[in-house]
This record gives structure tokens, C-alpha cells and sequence, in this order.
């Protein structure tokens, strides 16, 4: 079994292809793990507080600033919701 890095959601975007983006960050705010999804398609999804990732699914943050949003972002989080807590 792989080992898994528990990550907190901390953005939700939306772009011009009808997509929407759900950005899920390591509680130092240094990785990220996005998702892309249809518009249509976010209906039939729960977005939880917090997704166990594989490590190899996240990407490093390298802008400090944005780093640092998530990191409060996730500590916020983290402070309100249980895991399974549906955002």
C-alpha cells in the first residue's frame, strides 16, 4: 500500500472551459493537489474539508506568497472541519 499525505482543500476556481479547478494543500502550504472537473460533473462530487493524496499527485508550491495562503488557508480549515466534512 502506498503511504498518503493528508491535504485540505484551500481554493476552488473556475476557467472559461467550464471547468472547476479543487486545490487541496499540505498543511505548510508547500504542495498542491488539483483536480479538474465539468461544471456539470461537480453536482455528483462531495468535496470534503481534506483528500488522502499519493505524494507522486501533488505538485510543489513555489510562489511564498501563495504558499503562505494556503498554509492559513489550511489551518483555518483544519480548525472548522472534520476530514469528511463536506466544503
Amino acid at each position: 500500500m502506498t503511504d498518503t499525505v493528508r491535504c485540505w482543500f484551500v481554493e476552488r476556481g473556475y476557467d472559461n472551459r467550464d471547468l472547476v479547478t479543487l486545490a487541496y494543500a499540505t498543511p505548510e502550504g508547500d504542495r498542491v493537489f488539483r483536480q479538474e472537473l465539468a461544471a456539470g460533473a461537480i453536482e455528483s462530487k462531495t468535496v470534503t474539508a481534506a483528500e488522502d493524496v499519493e505524494p507522486h499527485n501533488l505538485e510543489a508550491v513555489d510562489d511564498p506568497e501563495t504558499r503562505d495562503r494556503y498554509a492559513d488557508e489550511v489551518a483555518r480549515v483544519r480548525s472548522d472541519h472534520d476530514p469528511d466534512d463536506e466544503v
